[in-house]
């Protein structure tokens, strides 16, 4: 897989200028969704080099992340003249840069494309390591291909109009990224007041998180080994976002991953001796920040059923990323299904289910 370069943009229109030129096209497309082409395009559509750009835009939500949104997609790149050596550029969070990843590595049998996250989700998580894909069968993000960008190129000026809970949803990613690297990374991480947001230190958070996810990336693009730590707190969280959505009541995917946390914190103190005491204060930070999300214990075995679906399992045992330590990391661990539903009796006594 080809390596992406990923821009802390000093100035977005001119490092914009700069990645398209170095990306011969001969059609350019801007996909938006209805929420960033509202907040997000008026900041670039009065560029001189984007006069001639064709928009195309979807609605917003992860509900939307689906084949007939990226049928949408595919339609308009070829109605609109689309060829293999267009240019899409994907402006808006992760539900757009992983759906525009997907159409662009699809479309012609792969067209280049450039990711401008505008969510702090998108910014640290989702445009960055070349993943894209969608929702598929009640599934999060079951059919999809690893594609890399072009450029992301990353202004956390976007944040500043982010409502709280999108804020939020980012933050899991960065708080994953403190357990899977130093722990002083993650006691930074753990001091940050999510509700006074000092946008400085934001930005130099980002810019740490961001080169995180880099180095593992670069390690093991197609993740075979090492980057399965970036899926700590995903195999429970996807299952629970996939409940969510089964109920039509969606719950934001970072606030899944934090919820996750809490679970496979527990596993992994039980079996690789995570310390109980840095599982206790992680778990404080997520119940403060992120509330909780309810179930019961008849739906234990749904939920059982869907991380079995998890598209990082072998054969039928489920697969976890645990940690011995923070930055002391254990990938293909597995559990027996009465260790899970104590991980999930856990998560109901500690949450206050």
């Amino acid at each position: 897989m080809s390596k992406q370069e990923v821009i802390l943009c000093q100035s977005l229109e001119s490092d914009l200028a700069l990645a398209i030129k170095q990306c011969p096209h001969d059609k350019l497309f801007i996909l938006t969704d209805r929420h960033t082409y509202e907040h997000c395009w008026p900041r670039l559509s009065g560029l001189s080099y984007l006069k001639e750009a064709i928009g195309i835009c979807i609605e917003a939500e992860d509900s939307h992340k689906t084949l007939d949104a990226l049928s949408t997609i595919w339609m308009a790149l070829s109605t609109q003249g689309a060829t293999r050596h267009s240019l899409l550029i994907n402006l808006g969070g992760g539900m757009v840069t992983d759906m525009g990843g997907f159409a662009a590595a699809t479309f012609k049998r792969g067209i280049s494309y450039i990711n401008i996250p505008t969510t702090l989700l998108a910014m640290v998580d989702a445009s960055v390591g070349g993943k894209t894909g969608i929702n598929f069968n009640g599934l999060k993000n079951e059919i999809g291909a690893f594609a890399p960008a072009k450029s992301v190129l990353i202004d956390t000026t976007f944040l500043h109009s982010l409502d709280q809970d999108n804020l939020l949803s980012g933050y899991a990613e960065m708080l994953k990224h403190g357990l899977i690297s130093t722990p002083e990374h993650w006691a930074e991480l753990l001091k940050v007041d999510l509700y006074q947001t000092d946008y400085t230190v934001l930005q130099k958070l980002v810019g740490q998180s961001v080169q995180i996810k880099e180095e593992i990336v670069d390690i093991d693009p197609f993740e075979h080994g090492i980057r399965k730590a970036l899926n700590l707190g995903h195999t429970v969280g996807h299952a629970f976002e996939s409940l969510a959505l089964s109920h039509k009541a969606p719950i934001l995917h970072g606030h899944a991953v934090a919820w996750g946390l809490v679970c496979e914190l527990y596993l992994s103190n039980r079996q690789a001796g995570f310390p109980q005491d840095k599982m206790r204060q992680t778990i404080r930070f997520i119940k403060l920040n992120y509330g909780v999300f309810g179930f019961e214990c008849k739906q234990y075995e749904t939920l059982y059923a869907l991380m079995q679906h998890d598209k990082k399992n072998c054969s039928d045992t489920i697969n976890f990323t645990l940690l011995k330590e923070i930055g002391e990391i254990c990938i293909d661990q597995t559990a027996t299904k009465e260790m899970i539903f104590e991980m999930l009796d856990f998560y109901r006594e500690c949450m206050g289910v």
